[in-house]
Order: structure tokens, then sequence, then C-alpha cells
């Protein structure tokens, strides 16, 4: 039997910290082994021995923020991974938060079900962006595709699913990867796949990635 993947819960609001808490503990592959008010409890911890798998903070907390706890925590304990919740729906702020070492982004709106998953993708050494923030930077991209749609056949449709996926698969993720990025099956991406090969008359998905690349379907 696996461990339970150790987590470490900081948030200034206790309400919202005992809320996360009592519905994670729920879960057998999880367990909560500390949490804090602030980021500087967080290094306490850390520093006494404490040492989660995941830490899953805020961002705005007195005395030391989710941002630079994160840039701490990958310093000093770089194996361990850090997952924000926060409300911030702010693309400069995500990107921040990416940049000082955080793997994952989740917005408080977000069920417990994504926080799960977002633990246990993270402890696979998986990165996870909040489904609400993906569909927002989806629905921008598609503008953008909008705008430069004079460039493909216009008997080629490409759908907001398939357009994530063929972002998805120019990053180089696997069918499989995929998939439990977007909480379907294989199956179902291997079918998606085919059918954008099938829509653009390419033969193998390079050829696919070059046509969209070039027709700026995707950048």
């Amino acid at each position: 039997m696996k461990s339970p993947i150790k987590v470490l819960v900081a948030d200034d609001h206790a309400i919202v910290r005992n809320g996360v808490i009592s519905l994670i503990e729920k879960r057998n592959n999880i367990e909560i082994i500390a949490e804090a008010a602030n980021g500087l409890e967080v290094l306490r911890l850390l520093q006494n021995g404490t040492l989660p798998d995941v830490i899953l903070t805020d961002i705005y907390m007195p005395e030391l923020d989710g941002i630079e706890l994160t840039k701490l925590v990958k310093l000093n304990y770089p194996q361990i991974a850090v997952l924000i919740l926060t409300t911030v729906n702010n693309e400069d702020v995500i990107s921040t938060c990416f940049t000082a070492g955080a793997q994952g982004y989740l917005l408080k709106n977000v069920t417990i079900s994504e926080i799960i998953f977002a633990i246990e993708q993270l402890h696979l050494g998986y990165k996870h962006l909040s489904t609400a923030i993906g569909m927002k930077l989806l629905d921008k991209m598609m503008g953008k595709f909008v705008l430069k749609s004079n460039d493909v056949k216009s008997t080629i449709h490409v759908s907001k699913r398939e357009l994530e996926i063929l972002t998805l698969i120019a990053e180089g993720y696997t069918n499989g990867e995929i998939a439990e990025k977007l909480f379907t099956s294989k199956r179902t991406i291997e079918g998606n796949r085919q059918n954008l090969l099938d829509k653009t008359g390419k033969k193998n998905t390079a050829a696919l990635i070059n046509f969209v690349v070039r027709n700026g379907i995707i950048d």
C-alpha cells in the first residue's frame, strides 16, 4: 500500500483552512500533517522537520505571503511541491506564482475533487492550472484564432476542446497525460486526435502540428 501524500495547508482565514482540511482529510491517500496561518509559520514547521510532499497555500497572508513563501520553499526544499489556492484570477499574478516555483494554481471556487486531483498531479511531478483559468485563457486564444481564421480553409472547424488538445499535443504531452489534464479517458483523446488528422487531411501528428501553427490556429 502506497504511503499517503503528506500535505501542509496555509491560509490566514481559519474558516477556509479548516474547511479545506476537513474535506481533504476524508481521502485515504492524503494526510494533512500540519496547518499554518502565514508563510513564516510554514517556514518554522519546515525548519523543525515537518516536511510535506505538497504545500497548499493562499497568496495574500500576513508576515510572509504565498509568493515569497514559494520562492523560499523552492530554494531550500526543492522536493516539496507548492499548490496555490486563492481568489486571485489575474494572469500577471498567475505567471508570477509559476515563475516563483509553484507547480499548481487553483481558484477557491473549485470543487474539492479538483483540489484532490491537483494534489495528486503535483505529487506525480505534473503541473496543474485551475480549469476556470484554463477556459479563460482558451477563450482568449479562440479570439486570436478568429482573427487569423482567414488563413484556414473555411471547411475546417476546430472546437474549443480540440484547440485545447492541439495545444497540449504541441507541448509534447502524451494521450494519457492529456486525458488526465482534461478529466477524460485516453480513448476519447485518441479519438479527438484522429478526428483532427481527418479534418486537416494530415497523416501524422508532426504534420498536424505544423499545419495548425502555420495557419495560426495555435502559436
